[in-house]
């Protein structure tokens, strides 16, 4: 089965996003185990395929019998391999920690909650996984159609905020596809690796510059990179505790993925000028300090890890933009740590509300002695976020200054350091009110004595926190096993 593990990956959970609504109409238990059984095939896919891949090559499955550049190939390589087992395995570990907020909704609220949560992760894997421009597109609107729907599950304001989503996702969808439709003009392809090879003698050309530059813009706005990071804020704060888990974790790094893949791999070396790398390398240094100076402006907890968000997706541009080895290196591995990182500081956030009712920074003192494991989980992973060994986001913040350095890019170099300085104003004012802040008087749901969180929400926080720490030590295999695998494509550069 390992040889259709690139098909199953997608078609597990997007088969099941049908299924589901149906199995709801018998129970909402039943629409849930349909659910996390399709979620976590697509995982165990995920793992099979990486692990076939790191021994054997990179893996691809024709469509239909068609050869492209004709037909839709799915694409596993050491890379994409390692991304999708990170968007399903974050599936997983975001559906069983929704299990307590689902378990008392409506039945078909729980199957519709499911379908889309389902939907979101094909077109996820999808974006991953497939080896053609407009496939990519048509992935890139079902995760956006799924994710405006799971955004307005939220707060009152959770609808506006993903309206706002919307009419700016919109806008990226329409910019990513005119840009395809720029270099199938010219090209007659949509293969990535035929695009390659015909893209090669039109670099340069003015139609080529403004399909790449619609293309960037596009996922700019998907990735939230400053200052096209409207729409973030208020769609992380106002969503459901698990859907931003899962967004913030996974859905703009995906994004990021799909940007590198299009200026190393997709584009030859002379598409890419060193001008447009230059003026992506200053908005991703001014999106660095940025997001981190608007995180510090904030008193809700959710929307301070938000605008950080911002921050850290300048820091993996900054990297492609630097373009060596170990610029690139480091941006890739801290696509991988803060994925894993800012999950961990969302669902731990998440945790702490669940438990005391805290969601702004001021309301989080004493929380450490009414939600101790989901404080220590928050602790560890905002020294990551920070940058202090030896947890992962230590060691790709590491790969970016040095590369910056070598470089001679100073202004990189102080952003970065920037960046870290105030992340620890943020997150550590948060920490030392937890631990050190005078409790108030336990009350309702945050009684004395009460069980933290249900094991189903904890459980995922703990392994989280885990891996912040696991990552960090095994930094090293990842770069070697994995990352590395995707540098021959800078050579030329």
């Amino acid at each position: 089965m390992t040889a259709y593990a690139p098909v199953l990956i997608v078609v597990v959970p997007l088969t099941a996003a049908a299924l589901v609504p149906l199995a709801a109409l018998v129970s909402g238990r039943l629409a849930r185990a349909v659910a996390l059984l399709a979620i976590t095939a697509a995982a165990a896919a995920a793992l099979a395929a990486l692990v076939a891949v790191l021994e054997h090559g990179a893996m691809r499955h024709r469509f239909g019998g068609w050869p492209p550049p004709w037909g839709i190939e799915y694409v596993v390589d050491p890379l994409s391999g390692l991304m999708a087992l990170l968007v399903a395995g974050f599936g997983v570990l975001v559906a069983v920690y929704a299990g307590p907020a689902v378990a008392t909704a409506p039945r078909l609220l729980n199957g519709a909650f499911h379908a889309m949560y389902l939907l979101l992760l094909s077109g996820l894997l999808g974006m991953v996984l497939t080896g053609d421009l407009f496939n990519l597109y048509v992935f890139l609107e079902i995760s956006s159609l799924a994710v405006y729907a799971l955004i307005a599950l939220g707060s009152e304001r959770a609808t506006i905020a993903s309206f706002r989503y919307l009419l700016l996702g919109t806008v990226a969808g329409s910019f990513y596809l005119l840009g395809v439709g720029y270099l199938y003009a010219l090209t007659g392809t949509l293969n990535m690796a035929d695009l390659t090879v015909r893209l090669a003698p039109l670099a340069g050309s003015p139609g080529v510059t403004v399909g790449v530059a619609l293309i960037v813009v596009g996922l700019a706005i998907k990735m939230a990179l400053f200052p096209l990071h409207g729409w973030l804020p208020d769609a992380y704060a106002f969503a459901p505790t698990p859907v931003t888990g899962l967004i913030a974790a996974v859905m703009t790094k995906v994004s990021a993925y799909v940007l590198f893949r299009v200026l190393f791999f997709v584009l030859h070396p002379a598409a890419t000028t060193p001008d447009a790398l230059a003026l992506l390398g200053w908005a991703a240094a001014a999106a660095t300090v940025a997001g981190s100076v608007m995180a510090l402006a904030q008193a809700d907890v959710k929307r301070m890890l938000a605008y950080s968000s911002v921050g850290q997706m300048g820091c993996i541009v900054m990297g492609f933009a630097l373009g060596t080895p170990l610029a690139v290196t480091g941006a890739l591995l801290h696509i991988l740590n803060h994925a894993v990182m800012k999950g961990c500081l969302f669902l731990a956030a998440g945790g702490v509300q669940f438990r005391t009712g805290a969601a702004r920074v001021p309301e989080y003192d004493g929380a450490a002695s009414r939600a101790p494991l989901s404080v220590a989980a928050f602790t560890i992973a905002a020294c990551s976020l920070v940058g202090l060994p030896p947890t992962a986001g230590f060691f790709s913040k590491w790969y970016l200054l040095v590369a910056s350095v070598e470089q001679g890019m100073w202004p990189f170099t102080l952003a970065l350091v920037a960046s870290s300085l105030l992340s620890a104003v943020y997150l550590f004012r948060v920490v030392q009110r937890a631990y050190f802040g005078r409790a108030p008087q336990e009350t309702g749901r945050a009684r004395a004595g009460a069980a933290e969180l249900p094991l189903a929400m904890l459980v995922p926080v703990a392994l989280l926190a885990a891996a912040v720490v696991v990552l960090g030590l095994l930094n090293q295999a990842v770069v070697t096993q994995v990352i590395a695998s995707a540098l021959p494509a800078l050579e030329a550069r």
